[in-house]
C-alpha cells in the first residue's frame, strides 16, 4: 500500500512538473502581456503542496520498511534525494521569482530575466522529479 501511495503521489507531482517542462518552448519567447496572461493558469497551484508532503512521507516510510533490503532501500533513498533536489531548486530559484513578481501580477523591470529563471528552474525541477519517479519504479520492481 505504501508503494502505491508513493508511486501515485510521485506520478501526480511529475505530471505537474512535466507540464511546465513541455510548455517551456512555447512560452519562453512570448511578449510580456501574453506571458503574464499565461501565468494566470498557475494561480492556486501552491495548494498541491500536500502532494509533495505525501510523496516525501511515503518515500521515507518505504525506506524504513525496506531498510533491510538494500536493493529496494537505495533506489528509494536516491528518489528522496531527487525530490529534495527538486525542492531545493524551487525554493532557491522559482519561489524568489514568484515573490519578485507578486506571483506574476506585477511586472518588474527585469521580468525577462525572472521569466528565464522561473521557466528553467521548473525544467530542472522536472528533471529531478522524473529521476525520483524512475528510482521509485526501480525500487518497486526490485522487491522480492
Amino acid at each position: 500500500m505504501v508503494f502505491f501511495v508513493a508511486l501515485l503521489a510521485t506520478a501526480m507531482a511529475l505530471g505537474a512538473a512535466l507540464a511546465h517542462a513541455f510548455e517551456l518552448p512555447n512560452k519562453i519567447g512570448l511578449p510580456e502581456d501574453e506571458y503574464f496572461i499565461m501565468q494566470k493558469a498557475y494561480r492556486g497551484w501552491n495548494q498541491l503542496a500536500f502532494l509533495l508532503v505525501t510523496e516525501l512521507a511515503s518515500m521515507i516510510a518505504l525506506a524504513a520498511l525496506y531498510w533491510n533490503e538494500p536493493h529496494v532501500r537505495w533506489p528509494v533513498v536516491v528518489a528522496i534525494f531527487c525530490l529534495l533536489g527538486a525542492q531545493a531548486i524551487f525554493w532557491l530559484y522559482t519561489y524568489p521569482t514568484n515573490v519578485s513578481t507578486n506571483d506574476w501580477t506585477m511586472t518588474p523591470g527585469n521580468w525577462e530575466e525572472l521569466r528565464n529563471q522561473w521557466e528553467y528552474s521548473h525544467l530542472a525541477g522536472a528533471g529531478f522529479q522524473l529521476a525520483a519517479m524512475s528510482f521509485l519504479i526501480v525500487a518497486a520492481l526490485s522487491r522480492r
